[in-house]
C-alpha cells in the first residue's frame, strides 16, 4: 500500500504564490512516484488545518515558504500532532529564519559571513549604519523580500516604519561584490553548486521567480578550491543549525580584485523553492536525481521532532 502524503502549500506569507507553485509541482511528482497525495492550502485557522489532517496522513510534505511555514510555526503544530514531516524541525527552522541568530551560530562555527548589525528601523534616519555600499534586509523574511542595496551616490530616503511591513528592526550588512552562488544540501551530503547571474540589479524576488529573471550557470567556472569550499561551507552551515532533509545555502564569492577572493555565507534556506526548475531540483538533477526521485527521498526521510 502506498503512503498517504499531505502536501501543505500556500500559507499567508509574502511568498504565498511561490509556495502554491512548489506544492502543486511536488504533489504532481509524488503522484508520479506512486504516492497517494492530497493538497492543503494552509490558512491561519488552526482548527481547520487539524480537521484537514484527519484522518492522519502517513507523511506531511511541507511546501510552505516564509512566515508561518518556514519559521518553526507549522513545525511545532506537526510535532504536537506527532506527524512526520519533510525539511527541518522546529528549532532549526526558527533559527534559520532569524537571520541575526543564524549569523551568530555561523560565526561560532567558523563560517565567514558579511559584517553587519541590527538596528531599530527608526534609527536609519540618524545616519548611515555602515559604510556604503551596504544591504538592508528584514530580520525574518526569505526570497529576498524587502532587500535593498544602498550604493554610493544614491539619494533615496531609507525605509521608514510607515513603508516597511517587516517589523521594527532591520539588518544592515556589508555588500559583498562578485558572484552569486547557491549550494543544495541533501541529508549529509552537499549535492553541488551553481552560479546565479541576475538580469537586473541583484538577485531579488523578481530575479528569483519571474521567467527569464536570472541565468543559472552549472557547471560553474569557479576555481576547484573555491567550488569545494562552497560545498563545505553549505554542509557545515546545515549541520550548525541542526537542519535535516534538504536545504539550500546562498553565498557570495568576491572575485572583483577589491577583496581577497573570499566566499561569504549569506543564509540557509530550510524550505527552498521546489518546482522542477527551482535551484535545488536543478542541482539535484545534475547529481542524478529526477524531480520525482528527489521528493520521494524527502518523504522517506521525513520525521517528527528536531
Amino acid at each position: 500500500m502506498s503512503k498517504r502524503v499531505a502536501v501543505l502549500m500556500g500559507g499567508w506569507s509574502a511568498e504565498r504564490e511561490v509556495s502554491l507553485a512548489s506544492g502543486r509541482d511536488c504533489a504532481a511528482a509524488l503522484r508520479e512516484a506512486g504516492y497517494e497525495v492530497e493538497t492543503i492550502d494552509v490558512g491561519r485557522d488552526l482548527s481547520a488545518l487539524i480537521r484537514q489532517l484527519t484522518p492522519r496522513p502517513d507523511v506531511v510534505f511541507n511546501a510552505l515558504h516564509g512566515t508561518g511555514g518556514e519559521d518553526g510555526t507549522i513545525q511545532g503544530v506537526l510535532d504536537f500532532m506527532g506527524l512526520p514531516y519533510t525539511h527541518s524541525g522546529l528549532l532549526a527552522s526558527a533559527l534559520a529564519m532569524d537571520k541575526p541568530a543564524a549569523k551568530r551560530i555561523f560565526a561560532a562555527a567558523g563560517l565567514r559571513c558579511p559584517e553587519g548589525r541590527v538596528l531599530p528601523l527608526d534609527r536609519l534616519g540618524d545616519g548611515e549604519p555602515l559604510p556604503r555600499p551596504y544591504v538592508l534586509k528584514p530580520t525574518h523574511e526569505g526570497s529576498s523580500v524587502g532587500v535593498v542595496i544602498v550604493r554610493e551616490g544614491q539619494n533615496a530616503p531609507p525605509p521608514s516604519v510607515g513603508d516597511w511591513p517587516f517589523g521594527r528592526d532591520v539588518l544592515a550588512e556589508r555588500f559583498i561584490p562578485g558572484r552569486e552562488l547557491t549550494v543544495a544540501v541533501m541529508g549529509d551530503r552537499a549535492l553541488g553548486a551553481l552560479e546565479i547571474r541576475p538580469r537586473g540589479e541583484f538577485y531579488d524576488y523578481t530575479a528569483k521567480y519571474a521567467e527569464g529573471g536570472s541565468l543559472h550557470v552549472a557547471p560553474t567556472d569557479l576555481p576547484p578550491d573555491i567550488y569545494a569550499e562552497a560545498l563545505d561551507m553549505a554542509l557545515r552551515a546545515h549541520r550548525a543549525l541542526g537542519c535535516r532533509g534538504v536545504s539550500r545555502a546562498d553565498l557570495r564569492y568576491d572575485d572583483t580584485g577589491q577583496g581577497r577572493g573570499d566566499l561569504y555565507l549569506l543564509e540557509i534556506n530550510t524550505q527552498p523553492g521546489m518546482t522542477p526548475t527551482s535551484l535545488v531540483p536543478e542541482i539535484a538533477a545534475a547529481a542524478g536525481y529526477s524531480f520525482p526521485a528527489l521528493v520521494s527521498w524527502m518523504v522517506e526521510e521525513a520525521r517528527c521532532g528536531s
